[in-house]
């Protein structure tokens, strides 16, 4: 196949030039949530506010703007093979949206969110909102701005929810939510008027930070992660990041009075590290390295949280380890017990401890919330009030302080304002993507009990990891389940699991 081999060869190398600074400012990230001292967010955010600058630059000069120029003339003449035209669809979108942003803006952009960053870390075990609440109104303002000029006949928060999951938008949310919590709060209801649930003294039981640690490398190599490429770290914030396919990073935080709060932490970590760790290797140092969509991200950490975490199948294995481990709290635990503990259904208030099946109701505070900034309605002087609000809505609880309320995630210090839906989606993703799996013939059950979950990696692999950014979600969901997203698969996977386990 013919190509206009001078450009290509000058895209690819303006792509690695990109990489680098992208690899770069992730490790000076990584570092920032986990080893480095709170002094030093000053500095570490002039050095990522320089990259950003550097970056947005190289990504929107005229020189990039005139390869893709060139190469989409090449691409609708056919003469630019497969892997070339999905990274010039990728890259092309990401200039596009990188010229709404001045350079400078970038770079003052990555300064905020790194100063937000460190205030969030310093303020969250205080509960300190006032002091955060000025950061997360500048940071809705600038978002706003940025709304305006990518698509000014939109919504804001609309362009917003689009950038993490391509093709959504306040009103396909909605609509999802409202089939969600038709069948979530019937279901959270029944449970709460039974007033019934297992006494497990052993889920109290304390463990040591050392044998946690260990434990967390043992999950992830159960899960199938290559251990020569990933490596877990400590942070306030459970998180993943992957550097490259060879360098994926898992932290988690250690409670030493709660064991089962790490074991699901590390292994909805290593979901997504087991994305990144198996994109196509292809796709090295180009725009589709990494994960498509947060939804689909999120797909692969909640599927092994709790599709393959959760399950009955896993318990066997998962309670191998914790023996192994803690042999005084867990020898004489049986799988059923471990079962009934993991699933545990029950109105709380924090989002990361929250159950599975009460955990989208989470997801529809945060929502509202943020709604409610950038539609004016509410400034970030508002939002304890109405976090509280929506916490007595949707759960039923009132929230004592900020910590464990509107200061508990560590999102909206980032910027990351439209990414939570991502979290639900994800969960209605991971269970039709589940449902298709067993329609193919995966022995799913068989895979977790046995702890070698080689057949289900083998089948995300194929229809899900291995495309890096190549295809968005829609695209994936399609090609692995035969047809368009639908969240009844969710739903009735709810029902039936936790009508079975209350005996509803």
């Amino acid at each position: 196949m013919t190509q206009p081999a001078a450009s290509v060869s000058a895209f690819k190398q303006l792509q690695r030039s990109l990489w680098t600074r992208d690899y770069t400012m992730k490790i000076l990230s990584f570092d920032g949530a986990t080893v480095a001292p709170e002094r030093g967010a000053a500095a570490r955010g002039e050095a990522l506010g320089a990259l950003a600058e550097e970056r947005h630059r190289l990504l929107t000069g005229s020189d990039a703007q005139d390869l893709v120029t060139a190469l989409s003339a090449a691409r609708d003449a056919g003469t630019l093979d497969e892997q070339t035209a999905f990274e010039l669809n990728v890259f092309a979108r990401d200039q596009r949206e990188a010229l709404a942003v001045p350079a400078e803006e970038e770079a003052a952009w990555t300064r905020l969110v790194c100063e937000a960053d460190a205030v969030w870390h310093r303020v969250k075990p205080t509960g300190d909102w006032e002091a955060f609440a000025p950061y997360v109104d500048r940071i809705v303002a600038t978002l706003k701005q940025r709304a305006a000029r990518l698509n000014p006949a939109a919504d804001p928060y609309d362009v917003m929810l689009d950038l993490y999951e391509r093709g959504i938008s306040q009103a396909s949310v909605d609509a999802f939510f409202s089939e969600v919590r038709a069948s979530v709060v019937p279901l959270v209801r029944a449970i709460t008027e039974r007033g019934e649930q297992p006494s497990l003294p052993f889920r109290a039981a304390r463990g040591s930070h050392d044998a946690q640690m260990a434990l967390s490398r043992d999950l992830m190599a159960l899960l199938g992660l290559e251990m020569d490429g990933a490596a877990l770290s400590e942070t306030e914030h459970p998180f993943s990041e992957g550097f490259a396919a060879g360098d994926v990073r898992v932290a988690t935080h250690i409670y030493e009075d709660d064991v089962l709060s790490n074991v699901y932490s590390v292994i909805h970590e290593a979901g997504h590290a087991l994305y990144e760790q198996n994109v196509d290797p292809a796709y090295a140092y180009t725009c589709l390295e990494g994960g498509t969509s947060m939804g689909i991200h999120e797909s692969q950490s909640r599927l092994m949280e709790n599709m393959v975490g959760r399950s009955r199948a896993f318990m066997e294995p998962l309670l191998e380890l914790l023996a192994k481990r803690f042999p005084e709290a867990y020898a004489n635990v049986t799988a059923d017990e471990l079962y009934r503990a993991a699933n545990i259904a029950q109105p709380s208030l924090v989002r990361l401890e929250a159950d599975e099946l009460t955990y989208p109701l989470h997801i529809m505070i945060r929502y509202e919330v943020e709604q409610a900034l950038f539609a004016g309605e509410a400034t970030a002087a508002d939002v304890p009030a109405l976090w509280q609000s929506l916490t007595r809505k949707y759960l039923g609880l009132e929230v004592p302080n900020n910590t464990v309320g509107c200061l508990q995630d560590t999102h909206w210090s980032g910027g990351d304002f439209g990414y939570f839906p991502t979290y639900a989606l994800g969960s209605a993703y991971a269970a039709q993507f589940v449902a298709a799996m067993r329609t193919d013939g995966v022995a799913f059950d068989a895979a977790c009990a046995a702890g070698n979950l080689a057949p289900i990696n083998a089948w995300l692999r194929e229809r899900i990891w291995r495309w890096g950014r190549a295809k968005d979600a829609d695209e994936l969901v399609r090609g692995a389940c035969g047809t368009a997203f639908d969240p009844g698969f969710y739903c009735r996977y709810l029902t039936e699991k936790f009508s079975a386990l209350y005996s509803l």
